[in-house]
């Protein structure tokens, strides 16, 4: 999956799984945002990859941990007015 496939894919994820703020993930266009959808798509693309590996429970945990500390980021992040809020001029 190309960067900005995945980037798009960790986008869209976030939106299902942040409804509170979905508005301001389908909007967003600053690169520290865009890094962050990669990274979760990364985050979920590797999880499911262990998923069902018993041998492998430890990690799909971290994973999971990373994909939630990924969510609580962009929730504050984008909550705050200087970062989520689209400016009008």
């Amino acid at each position: 999956m190309s960067r900005s496939n995945r980037r798009e894919a960790g986008r869209r994820r976030l939106a299902m799984r942040l409804p509170e703020i979905r508005k301001l993930i389908m909007e967003a266009r600053d690169p520290w945002q865009l890094e962050l959808f990669e990274a979760y798509q990364i985050a979920v693309e590797a999880r499911e990859a262990l998923r069902g590996q018993s041998s492998h429970a430890h990690q799909v945990r971290e994973y999971n941990e990373t994909c939630s500390e990924i969510e609580q980021d962009l929730i504050r992040t984008m909550s705050e007015p200087s970062r989520g809020q689209i400016s009008n001029g």
